[in-house]
């Protein structure tokens, strides 16, 4: 099990969520109700649902489409060298979040107060984007 904690915490109550069996759950639960979404392939899935008009995100070499589309101009964000960037871009003014040593940090920050998040354990880049997806819009 992979915990997600809120800023530079890692005290059980500040668990957001937590990644298993390439599901993601709300807190530290592990009942089937509180799967925020889950994973299979390059897909990101809503809740346990495994059809694809319930597909969150399609990961293609570090580009996160949206749904099932691979059109560039359905780029969410493009995941690069450990820096997160708007759409397509590889600006360094369009970088949405750092990651560092499992730390997750706003814009190209390394401060920590700037920490969003900590992730504690090694994740995928489909698993990475499950988690942000739970973590940005799920709380």
């Amino acid at each position: 099990m992979v915990k997600v904690f809120k800023g530079t915490s890692k005290y059980s109550n500040d668990v957001i969520c937590n990644l298993n069996n390439d599901k993601v759950y709300k807190k530290i639960s592990s009942y089937s109700s509180d799967v925020i979404c889950n994973i299979n392939r390059n897909k990101i899935f809503n809740g346990t649902s495994s059809y694809s008009s319930d597909v969150l995100y399609n990961i293609a070499d570090g580009k996160v489409y949206k749904g099932t589309s691979s059109y560039s101009s359905d780029i969410v964000m493009t995941i690069k060298d450990s820096k997160i960037y708007k759409g397509t871009s590889s600006y360094s003014s369009d970088v949405i979040a750092t990651i560092n040593g499992g730390k997750v940090y706003t814009g190209n920050s390394s401060y920590s107060s700037d920490i969003q998040f900590i992730i504690d354990g090694h994740v995928s880049i489909e698993e990475f984007v499950a988690i942000w997806h739970a973590v940005k819009y799920s709380y």
